[in-house]
């Protein structure tokens, strides 16, 4: 199967358990993997047989800027499934959702979530 890489999608959103993170807010990143055939888009470079990376940018926007929630798994999937709903020809959807700062004390670089979900059919 054929992919699409969105990488190191940036947004602001205000997920998470702890008040400050509802309250304050923090940058969120987003690695997305989309699979479908593109055969027919490259042989015929017409956008109507692909995914507009544009369009599926402005989902994930949409979501992380949205209201908010608890758990990245539930932002994970929440983007993976609008994906997959709004683009029919997108067959899985994988997506890896990055928090850079949570306030967890310790050293390390970020926390992320990844999960991988497929058309329903």
């Amino acid at each position: 199967m054929d992919k699409i890489y969105l990488n190191e999608l940036m947004f602001y959103g205000y997920h998470g358990v702890f008040p400050e993170e509802t309250k304050l807010g923090q940058r969120f990143i987003l690695d997305v993997i989309v699979e479908l055939d593109l055969k027919k888009a490259g042989e015929s470079d017409d956008l109507s047989y692909g995914v507009s990376y544009a369009d599926v940018y402005t989902v994930c926007k949409e979501i992380v800027e949205g209201p908010p929630f608890k758990l990245l798994e539930a932002v994970a999937e929440a983007v993976t499934s609008k994906i997959l709903e709004s683009f029919p020809l997108i067959q899985t959807c994988q997506v890896k959702v990055i928090k850079p700062d949570p306030p967890i004390p310790g050293h390390y670089r970020s926390v992320a979530v990844e999960i991988k979900r497929w058309q329903d059919g």
